[in-house]
């Protein structure tokens, strides 16, 4: 009776491993603005799934254009497995202490973060038709944002696309309309997209989307982020 106890307990055990290993979550990094605000510093790092090699990305944002800047995407992965215990954190920092100069080039000011305006606490958000409602209390702007996607195709072929369409509403009551990102670039493998968090900078010029997307992977999703940037 006991040998039959411990045999369900480890087959529990190994499908909840298995659930859990059948992708892999990025944990986003918040480096900062330039103080001016035209430029924004991020990063992700995490493990991968299936070799537990850890790595880390590091990019750098022009505001005004909603791109990276010239060589402002690096990027690195362990040879070897994490040890036990570890979360990849390790190799995001090596990374930032090797590229430190990415941040002084471009003026970031890592104490110089963003100031959230709304936070995600969905743990199943809707796939496409999001809309969200913000309030910046400092400046007493409000504001609407609704995230519309496409999807394409299915499995490992699926292929997407998305954008923001955001109503700013100052305290004056003059309202403009935005819209953030490109629905014209398809991105593969994206099977759907989250606004996680809104940030804006110290000027409140500009703002940060923080977009969660969801990578087809063996088995499941793998947890990735990008960021969708607006001068205001």
């Amino acid at each position: 009776m006991l040998l039959k106890k411990l045999f369900i307990i480890f087959s529990v055990i190994i499908l909840t491993v298995s659930a859990v290993w059948a992708g892999d979550s990025a944990s986003f990094v918040d480096l900062g603005f330039s103080p001016d605000g035209r430029t924004y510093m991020f990063g992700q790092y995490g493990v991968q799934s299936q070799t537990l090699k850890p790595w880390a990305e590091l990019y750098v944002v022009d505001v005004r254009s909603n791109d990276f800047i010239a060589n402002g995407r690096v990027s690195f992965t362990q040879d070897s497995p994490i040890k036990a215990g570890q979360d990849g954190s390790g190799v995001f920092y090596r990374l930032l202490t090797n590229n430190s100069g990415l941040a002084n080039q471009n003026s970031v000011n890592f104490q110089n973060q963003g100031l959230p305006l709304y936070i995600s606490r969905a743990e199943n958000p809707p796939e496409n038709g999001e809309r969200i409602d913000f309030r910046d209390f400092i400046s007493g702007n409000t504001y609407k944002a609704e995230l519309i996607s496409s999807r394409n195709g299915s499995g490992q072929n699926v292929s997407s696309s998305f954008c923001i369409k955001m109503e700013v509403r100052a305290g004056s009551g003059q309202i403009k309309n935005y819209t953030v990102g490109s629905p014209s670039i398809t991105r593969a493998k994206i099977h759907s997209y989250n606004i996680k968090r809104v940030l804006i900078d110290s000027t409140g010029n500009s703002i940060i989307f923080v977009i969660e997307m969801k990578q087809i992977a063996e088995g499941g999703f793998n947890t990735r982020y990008m960021v969708e940037a607006q001068r205001l």
